[in-house]
């Protein structure tokens, strides 16, 4: 197999996608997880079942589901042709969406077990030393809970970057566009490019590998706080 024969496109989109993807679920799952973990309110479980569907859908439902909140005719997809010119489906930026939703459920959970396990005792004792709620996240509970947040943003981003089922619904599977690292192992495969497909299966296994590594050192870390 020649290397010069192998279409790189793939790959490196996959990781843009799958960077602005954990970033998105950074920040809005950190957001939710606070939400979530400081007191209870009447829905807070219906929220988190809502939360973690996309762990348990099919993930051609969970583009299905996508198709209907963001296709043509809704009101992002409207908003999107009139203000940028196109469709939102069909592009790599529908990739992101769909990575997001996916990974967006690894951030949350680890995050908000992380949260409501932090004492209350240190955020009421820099309440009443004049911190604001800001300054108490911001000083205490990020740092407490930072090694939880890289296991969430870790398995984020490896479910990012490995997503299938619902990009190829809302993106497609159109070639130095939209076609993913997964969604171009299956192209290699249907084809009969066994070797390229091959040599793309030890790329992400190697990184899956390198991944579960990461969150085993991450994760004992965690604990270990937590001990102490």
């Amino acid at each position: 197999m020649d290397f010069k024969d192998i279409d790189w496109f793939p790959v490196f989109l996959s990781l843009r996608v799958a960077l602005l993807a954990t970033f998105n679920a950074v920040t809005l799952g950190v957001l939710l997880a606070y939400f979530l973990s400081r007191r209870p309110f009447f829905g807070r479980e219906v929220i988190i079942a809502i939360t973690n569907i996309p762990l348990v859908l099919p993930p051609t439902v969970l583009g299905y589901y996508l198709l209907l909140t963001i296709g043509r005719d809704t009101v992002p997809g409207v908003v999107c042709r009139k203000f940028c010119g196109g469709d939102l489906v069909f592009t790599w930026y529908a990739a992101v969406i769909a990575s997001t939703i996916a990974s967006m459920p690894f951030v949350v959970q680890m995050m908000r077990t992380a949260l409501e396990g932090v004492s209350r005792e240190m955020e009421e004792a820099a309440t009443l030393d004049g911190a604001s709620e800001y300054q108490v996240f911001r000083a205490i509970l990020l740092p407490m809970t930072a090694r939880s947040l890289g296991v969430g943003a870790t398995l984020g981003f490896a479910r990012a970057i490995g997503e299938f089922g619902a990009t190829l619904m809302v993106a497609g599977n159109i070639p130095s566009r939209t076609q993913t690292l997964p969604i171009a192992i299956y192209e290699y495969m249907q084809s009969g490019r066994e070797k390229t497909a091959l040599f793309l299966v030890l790329l992400i296994s190697l990184f899956a590998v390198l991944v579960s590594v990461m969150v085993h050192r991450l994760g004992r870390g965690s604990l270990m706080e937590r001990a102490m």
